[in-house]
């Protein structure tokens, strides 16, 4: 009678470590889908006070790669001098692989990040 309580644990504990592993592995796509809502706002806020997509966005690009640790493909609806007022939208895109048991079971996630802004320079 006693040994029926215990399978009942162990099927427990058994589950109780599946959930955690999976934890292990998924939060870590959470924490990379922040740093790509952050790559895009911090870009977007440099191209506004800017006024252009160049040389300033570029160097920023630079420095939040470094920064937060992923190198991600950045695209722009447009390039160059930007007049007061008109919009602009940066797409962050970055892959990571999520998985249990490492290349077994594992599949790529593509992390999207958006952000819209206006140029806050007036170009003569």
């Amino acid at each position: 009678m006693e040994r029926e309580g215990y399978i009942d644990v162990v099927v427990l504990v058994l589950c109780a470590m599946l959930v955690i592993a999976l934890a292990v592995k998924v939060f870590p796509a959470y924490i990379a889908k922040q740093k790509v809502d952050t790559f895009a706002t911090e870009l977007m806020r440099e191209a506004e006070i800017a006024g252009r997509v160049g040389s300033e966005t570029a160097r920023r690009e630079e420095i939040l790669i470094e920064k937060t640790g992923i190198d991600p493909d950045v695209n722009w609806s447009r390039t160059g001098k930007i007049q007061l007022n008109e919009e602009i939208t940066v797409m962050v895109t970055y892959q990571m692989d999520i998985g249990l048991f490492g290349d077994i079971g594992s599949f790529p996630v593509t992390l999207r990040g958006e952000a819209m802004g206006k140029s806050e320079v007036y170009w003569k």
